[in-house]
């Protein structure tokens, strides 16, 4: 299996397109697990989503911004993440706009009605990308290609599901761009939530002739139980539609990957699963994390989740800071409005009083803004000048052009890597320290003021050797008998996850058919479902 592909278009990396009955069926994982199972059979394999809807993002070595599946997924391959593996990627700011990145940069602020060919939305991007679809489809069919002509075989994650037939029109990310590119399909079903067999029938007679000719089997995700149970059903299927199930997934818990969003699920009362291991001290250290509207990145906090003893949380009132160790507030694609939820909430007050007796409190990105003393918003929000939480000496003015950047330097006398994705510039007038410096103890980054901590680093508390030196702050100010674990390795334990995807894929999928879609393109012959047939 080691070598080049010669796909059915010639002498480039073969492909294949996993799509969803729905959101969240488990297509990033999926297109994770197959991506891990092929670099360890010694095939070059790179994933790509053309348009992606994302508040989780995260910024390339060159210093695009991306979408952070697509990241995990270029960790899962073995291969650095380039702004060719997702060429769009839309960033909710309400229910109806969305700033749209294109090749990692931000083109501007559209509605979705301007998006998908209405009109709608004011700012550089409109009249250059707005209902372009053609336009879109060849930035993201070529940068398909230049995968595909750098990698043995490149695997595409769609986005919902390829059956929302009033989209199909502007499709770029499901069907449209497997039709382009002429690649194969694979369906997912999450058969947890009922209804599979009807999801995968339905989503395949829904389409059209051209669409369905290209869709080439099923993967059912999520079992429990028997899978001798449910191979009638199975033989049903592929009676009804010509097409195989090519395999079918078992439940598994804990994988803890990078989730796609966070907008469609209620975070409240949510807790981030931790390593299944006693605390290394006497005490656990309680983790509130304020779950502020249109939250961004908080995957931040899955490094404290993974150590032994620390219990993270995603609270929405007040009473619940009572009893937490440590309050996050997160990254947020609207600081303003985030900041007048807390106070609406009560949280904001909260957090002073928090601050006032001395019990630790933490600020990413957005969530540091918060805690500064003004923040001056005319690109965002155009709020004007709004008063921070002014927990800590910082003034922050938003900036048209957003900071990318990977940086590094060090804090609490460890190394740091980081990235910063914000559009607000801080001013730092004060404070005990700066939180992130350099080699030569010059400033970087953020600053504390008593026990509240605030940085723009987003990823800052994977540097194993900082997160343990943190804890060790944090559980001195909230007097607790918490010892960090000393060889907790999160880059290991997240290699291990993702060895779990490769797994389930080698485990449970039909890997020799897949190898022959990827390799061999799409099967000649496969049958026309009509809708609401038999």
């Amino acid at each position: 299996m080691n070598g080049r592909f010669e796909s059915a278009g010639g002498a480039v990396g073969g492909g294949l397109l996993v799509a969803g009955t729905t959101s969240d069926a488990g297509k990033s994982v999926v297109t994770a697990g197959i991506c891990r199972w092929l670099v360890r059979q010694g095939i070059r394999v790179a994933p790509f989503k053309a348009q992606n809807m994302s508040l989780n993002s995260f910024v390339t070595r060159e210093g695009a911004e991306i979408g952070r599946a697509q990241a995990m997924q270029a960790a899962a391959a073995r291969v650095e993440p380039t702004a060719l593996m997702n060429p769009v990627l839309l960033k909710p700011g309400s229910d109806r706009s969305s700033q749209v990145v294109l090749l990692g940069k931000a083109v501007g602020e559209l509605s979705a009605r301007g998006y998908f060919g209405g009109s709608g939305g004011s700012s550089p991007g409109k009249t250059q990308y707005a209902g372009h679809r053609e336009q879109l489809l060849g930035t993201v069919t070529d940068c398909l290609a230049e995968l595909r002509r750098t990698h043995d075989a490149v695997i595409c994650e769609g986005a919902g599901s390829p059956a929302e037939i009033n989209l199909r029109r502007t499709d770029i990310v499901n069907m449209g761009i497997a039709r382009a590119a002429r690649i194969p399909v694979v369906v997912v079903g999450d058969i947890d939530r009922g209804g599979v067999f009807a999801s995968f029938f339905g989503t395949t007679a829904l389409l059209s002739r051209e669409d369905q000719a290209l869709v080439a089997g099923y993967l059912v995700n999520k079992f429990r139980g028997d899978v001798t149970l449910l191979e009638p059903g199975l033989e049903m299927l592929r009676g009804l539609t010509g097409r195989p199930t090519l395999g079918v997934l078992p439940f598994a818990h804990g994988l803890g990957i990078d989730e796609e969003d966070g907008l469609r699920v209620s975070l409240r009362g949510a807790v981030r699963e931790s390593v299944v291991a006693p605390p290394h001290g006497a005490d656990v250290l309680r983790v509130a994390v304020c779950a502020v509207p249109l939250m961004s990145n908080f995957t931040d906090v899955d490094a404290l989740a993974a150590e032994p003893g620390v219990v993270v949380r995603f609270v929405d009132r007040a009473e619940e800071l009572a009893d937490a160790d440590l309050v996050v507030l997160p990254g947020t694609r609207g600081t303003v409005r985030a900041l007048a939820w807390l106070r609406e909430r009560g949280l904001a007050d909260a957090i002073a009083r928090r601050a006032a007796e001395g019990r630790p409190v933490l600020g990413i990105c957005g969530g540091y803004q918060m805690l500064g003393e003004r923040i001056e918003d005319e690109v965002e929000s155009k709020a004007g000048t709004v008063e921070g939480l002014g927990l800590l000496p910082v003034r922050v003015r938003f900036a048209v052009e957003k900071t990318l950047a990977r940086p590094v330097g060090t804090a609490l006398g460890e190394p740091v890597e980081g990235y910063e994705i914000h559009h607000g510039v801080a001013e730092v007038t004060g404070g005990d320290e700066a939180f992130m410096s350099d080699d030569q103890g010059r400033s970087l980054d953020g600053c504390r003021a008593g026990s509240v901590w605030g940085t723009h680093w987003h990823g800052s508390l994977e540097s194993d050797g900082f997160r343990r030196a943190f804890l060790r702050r944090v559980a001195a100010d909230a007097g607790r008998a918490f010892v960090p674990a000393p060889d907790t390795s999160f880059g290991t334990l997240r290699e291990e996850q993702l060895d779990r995807l490769g797994d389930l894929i080698e485990e449970h999928a039909d890997t020799d058919a897949l190898l022959r879609l990827i390799e061999k393109g799409v099967p000649e012959g496969l049958p026309f479902v009509p809708p609401g047939a038999p």
